[in-house]
């Protein structure tokens, strides 16, 4: 089959006495044929770029195996969990190759992608088998380069989990961790990667996952589970395909990236002013709102609201600190006044910086003798913001109660109004 033969189909295509829909179906067919031969017919010479260090398309497809146990904070899950989790992901990641990317000048050369988990996590009739698609990083540790046989790496994950089967009052009354069929899913690795062969790995290490939805349905314990993980990695390199496709070929370019010495950030220290505005929605305990004469439909809105004065190191750290003004209209049933359900608060915070997006950690406290309304003294702040322009960035978090207990799930902005 070659080009000529698909001009031909073309022009019997319009002599046809297809419809026009038909006639449209077949020209997009003849047009996909074009486009899929001319892309076979273009080569790139072997001999031209056999010897250009890190030339290609870098991917890797990794395959991870995970067990361990659960770290269970609820009361009626005990029988459903003792027997711990078991779950299998599959991950498609990219490397760049350009030097000058800020995932290899700064950051020694992270690779990003997207993953699929699949897990046994307890009992399937109390529990489901979740399902999660997610976003993940995988970030080397030490600034090394070359040919290292063994790298280690921290990889964070987020994304949403589904398949589960929530707590029923009538149906399934022992599940206390989770409360709706959807869970943001999270996952921090800590792994060993070591090449066996020019395209394989050999990776392991430890991980903690977590499933919950942030309160925003109850009830809402949360699924945690720490344990090990093993797996393969295999790179290959897109590239190929347009050297040479034959499955026997000696004409091979290399399958995986050859770390660079990733430049030193230059310590240059600058201060900026935030302004966050966010909102969210939650659930008390069905008891708790049955009992305390809450809204008939158990949802209430939160809104978080801060002002934070941070200093950046470079371009990566920085360290903060903010006032914060909480409204958590759940707090209804021990507080009918509207005006009682403010909190006045303040945070202490660490944040990092990649590309566009700061993953920012605070934690903080709250005012006045009976500031905390019955949340307890301590609470958290994880949060992940994108940078859309410079002026205002995107923001996602989950403010926390009773230490690191969800408290709410919170979206919104944040202004940028000062820096210098």
């Amino acid at each position: 089959m070659t080009p000529q033969f698909c001009k031909s189909l073309f022009q019997r295509a319009q002599k046809s006495n297809f419809s026009a829909m038909g006639k449209s179906f077949l020209y997009f067919l003849v047009v996909l044929m074009h486009i899929g031969l001319t892309a076979q017919e273009e080569k790139l010479d072997y001999n031209e770029v056999k010897d250009i260090e890190n030339f290609g398309k870098f991917r890797y497809v990794q395959v991870i195996g995970h067990f361990g146990s659960h770290f269970y904070s609820g009361q009626d899950l005990d029988d459903a969990l003792t027997s711990g989790y078991g779950a299998l992901e599959v991950r498609l990641g990219w490397q760049n190759n350009d030097p000058e990317d800020w995932s290899n000048k700064y950051y020694n050369a992270m690779t990003y992608g997207v993953g699929f988990y699949s897990g046994y996590i307890g009992d399937p009739a109390v529990l489901g088998n979740p399902n999660a698609l997610y976003g993940f990083l995988d970030m080397p540790f030490g600034n090394y380069y070359g040919d290292k046989r063994t790298t280690w790496h921290f990889s964070p994950a987020f994304g949403l989990t589904y398949n589960l089967v929530p707590y029923d009052e009538t149906n399934n009354p022992t599940n206390d961790a989770i409360g709706a069929k959807f869970a943001v899913y999270i996952n921090f690795a800590f792994s060993g990667h070591t090449a066996m062969t020019r395209d394989m790995d050999f990776t392991y290490g430890l991980d903690y996952t977590h499933f919950s939805n942030g309160r925003s349905f109850t009830p809402n314990y949360g699924l945690n589970m720490i344990g090990l993980h093993t797996g393969l990695k295999y790179h290959y390199n897109k590239a190929q395909k347009e050297v040479n496709r034959d499955l026997f070929t000696n004409e091979v370019i290399q399958s995986r990236f050859k770390r660079i010495q990733s430049t030193p950030i230059e310590k240059a220290g600058k201060n900026k002013i935030h302004i966050l505005t966010a909102f969210g929605s939650v659930q008390n305990g069905h008891t708790e709102n049955e009992q305390g004469g809450g809204y008939e439909d158990n949802r209430y809105n939160t809104f978080s609201g801060s002002i934070e004065y941070t200093r950046e190191f470079d371009m990566k750290h920085g360290v903060s600190v903010g006032f914060d003004l909480f409204y958590d209209e759940s707090l209804i049933i021990n507080y009918p006044d509207p005006n009682d359900r403010y909190l006045y608060a303040y945070h202490f915070g660490y944040d990092y910086t990649f590309w566009k997006i700061t993953v920012k950690t605070q934690l903080g406290g709250y005012f006045g003798e009976n500031g905390d309304k019955g949340k307890e003294k301590v609470w958290a702040r994880p949060a992940i913001q994108y940078n859309a322009w410079d002026w205002m960035s995107f923001h996602v978090g989950l403010k926390t109660r009773r230490g690191f207990a969800a408290d709410w799930a919170e979206f919104g902005v944040v202004f940028h109004p000062f820096a210098w």
